[in-house]
């Protein structure tokens, strides 16, 4: 027992760091038998990520709903919060171009080939994608978040038809109907709120598992990948990275410090969710302790942030709607020696920004947005084909973007709304530890911090 304890007084960052290196010189020494020693422990968290995902986000956003109303408008916020999204999204593809432009990843590059196991994706109609919003059959759409393969032969996290949307739109229909019916169903609200807060404290218990798991995925990835599969593209991979972490650091900071808000205490509170993003390169796999992470570290109001993180993790996507398409737009001009016009790069900028929510919830968002935004400027889609090889690696930069995103936005519109707990927020712990008081003490929390 004393072993644990002292475990779980290091604080959670540094575990899971210590998974990350230790998964790394696994991976580097055992080479390919890596992923059959260790890949388990990362498959067996990722199980763990789907069993509680679709549960929680179902009674977290019963209960917001139906706590939201007559407090903060839910229309309001869910307007604030899309144009966010919007803001955010086209200064993304700003710096995706200006990387591009400036590092130019696509020059003295040699004769690329395409990936064999890549197949050609089929884009879905804006109107289906909206129709798919709607689950024919909520059971289903609520049977949890499965492993299926899309039409790149990608395995990817999916919910019933392909996206967490359903399971937002149904518990939010729900939600709705018990504000309606008032006080008959009195004991149906409460029994939704403690539904949420017992999938609050399961998702403690899970995410504790974390470390484990970075170092089961990172062992696998890193035995499964050659450094002879990077350096032909290593230009691309150092331009993805760097535009992803400039507009981490600068655009990110830059708006927090703009609402009066300290970006290295946001950096800390989030920094649990874009680890697990990191490593498990998937927006839905990070969403549990992206919603702990706004809530328990950042002091978001937990009633918003239960569905504005959902929502995000389906239709927010920097790293993967807009940063990665304009760069390959950019890298594929200049390898193919045609560069791009102004009217290619206005339509690189508008195809990505709504795209990105054309295409919300589709498995392997990055191909799909690639596809979407290569095709409406004209430019081959062979380049998709080209990076599908180190697609893993350029995923997961890609995704800790999209989800520290996702997790910065709730923060600022709660500030705009009032809804942000700044004592919280200023304390900002990093450790996400299994008490139940942490949620109700935020001076234990100043006293961790």
């Amino acid at each position: 027992m004393k072993l644990v304890a002292a475990w779980f007084k290091i604080p959670f960052w540094q575990r899971v760091v210590a998974g990350f290196v230790l998964g790394a010189l696994a991976g580097w020494a055992f080479g390919p038998s890596a992923e059959t020693w260790f890949g388990p422990l990362g498959d067996l968290y990722v199980t763990l990520i789907k069993m509680i995902a679709i549960p929680l986000v179902f009674f977290a956003v019963i209960n917001a709903v139906s706590s939201l109303h007559g407090q903060k408008s839910v229309a309001a916020l869910g307007g604030r919060t899309f144009l966010w999204f919007v803001i955010t999204a086209v200064l993304a593809v700003g710096v995706g171009l200006a990387v591009g432009i400036v590092i130019q990843p696509g020059v003295g590059v040699t004769t690329l080939q395409v990936d064999p196991n890549y197949v050609p994706k089929d884009v879905p109609s804006p109107i289906q994608v909206l129709l798919n919003v709607v689950p024919s059959n909520p059971f289903q759409a609520l049977t949890g978040i499965g492993t299926v393969k899309n039409a790149a032969g990608e395995t990817v996290l999916a919910a019933g038809k392909g996206s967490i949307l359903p399971v937002i739109f149904f518990a939010m229909l729900l939600g709705f109907a018990l504000v309606k019916l008032g006080e008959r169903v009195a004991g149906a609200r409460k029994l939704a709120g403690e539904a949420s807060e017992v999938m609050i404290q399961v998702t403690r218990f899970v995410l504790e598992v974390t470390p484990i798991g970075t170092f089961g995925l990172i062992a696998a990835l890193v035995g499964a990948y050659g450094f002879e599969k990077l350096l032909p593209l290593l230009s691309f991979v150092g331009a993805l990275y760097l535009a992803c972490a400039l507009h981490i650091v600068f655009v990110y900071s830059g708006l927090l410090l703009a609402h009066g808000l300290n970006p290295l205490k946001f950096f800390r509170g989030a920094a649990a969710g874009m680890q697990v993003a990191f490593v498990s390169s998937s927006s839905f796999a990070a969403m549990p302790a992206s919603i702990r992470s706004v809530t328990h570290n950042l002091g978001v109001d937990k009633d918003y942030a239960s569905f504005a993180v959902p929502l995000g993790a389906s239709i927010k996507m920097d790293g993967c709607g807009a940063i990665y398409p304009a760069l390959c737009a950019v890298f594929i001009s200049q390898y193919t020696g045609h560069p791009l016009s102004a009217d290619q790069y206005f339509i690189v900028m508008i195809a990505s920004v709504l795209g990105s929510f054309g295409t919300a919830g589709v498995p392997g968002t990055a191909v799909v947005m690639a596809t979407v935004v290569l095709s409406a400027a004209g430019l081959p889609l062979e380049t998709i084909g080209y990076l599908y090889a180190i697609d893993r690696v350029l995923d997961m930069m890609r995704t800790m973007t999209n989800v520290t995103g996702q997790m910065l936005v709730p923060v600022l519109v709660a500030k705009e709304t009032g809804v942000l707990d700044r004592k919280i927020y200023d304390a900002a712990p990093t450790n996400i530890g299994l008490e139940d008081e942490d949620l109700k003490a935020p001076e234990k929390l100043r006293e961790r911090a």
